[in-house]
């Protein structure tokens, strides 16, 4: 397959273990990248039987998340989003079924901390998360997943099954050359203090309607 950009190449390798907030264990390989095209220091986090050194071994499709950074959700326990909890939770799953964790520095949907931060002050004016983008001068959603593509394409991978809610990764990543055999949501992770941030995500069309009981409007 000829790809309509440029190879990325795995720069190196090296072994990370892992021990999640809730004390739960995991073995990792953390794989970095030459060659990407926005020149950010983006990571692939290989779980399951994919963290061994023979890959060739590995069971099945690799089950794959691409999660775009978030400082406060990921590190510092944010309730305003449900980035921390999707994280730990593909994790676990990732590594149950064999894959790889993208890690994507794209805070902020790709505007940036210090913007996110700013757009988190619109959103107490009742802005949505989306709204406080535009707002702000940026469109909704400015990420760009042809980088994620790049790295699986280093990887060696061509065909997976994308853990995710949202549409846009399985859409880029297929015009991208990558054959996503099947979208597999993640959980709901309802707080009060995300309420009305999961609710603008239902409504911009992410999938979570197929993954708690009581639909959209239980939100």
């Amino acid at each position: 397959m000829h790809a309509p950009f440029p190879p990325a190449t795995v720069r190196g390798e090296v072994p990370l273990p892992l021990r999640l907030e809730d004390g739960t264990l995991a073995q990792a390989r953390v794989l970095s990248f030459d060659g990407l095209l926005d020149g950010r220091e983006h990571v692939a986090i290989a779980l399951g039987d994919r963290a061994d050194d023979d890959v060739t071994a590995a069971r099945d499709l690799p089950l794959v998340r691409v999660h775009s950074e978030c400082l406060t959700g990921d590190v510092l326990g944010s309730q305003r989003c449900d980035c921390g909890p999707q994280l730990r939770e593909a994790v676990e799953r990732i590594s149950d079924a064999g894959g790889y964790l993208l890690y994507l520095r794209q805070e902020g949907r790709g505007i940036g901390l210090y913007n996110k931060l700013d757009a988190y002050a619109l959103q107490d004016t009742g802005l949505d998360t989306y709204e406080a983008n535009l707002a702000l001068g940026f469109e909704k959603d400015e990420r760009d997943y042809t980088v994620a593509a790049q790295m699986l394409l280093a990887l060696g991978i061509t065909d997976l099954d994308l853990l995710t809610n949202n549409p846009d990764k399985a859409t880029q990543l297929r015009s991208a050359g990558i054959r996503v055999n099947e979208e597999v949501p993640t959980r709901l992770h309802l707080s009060s203090g995300n309420r009305r941030y999961l609710a603008a995500k239902a409504w911009r069309g992410h999938t979570l309607r197929s993954v708690y009981d009581d639909g959209v409007a239980g939100l």
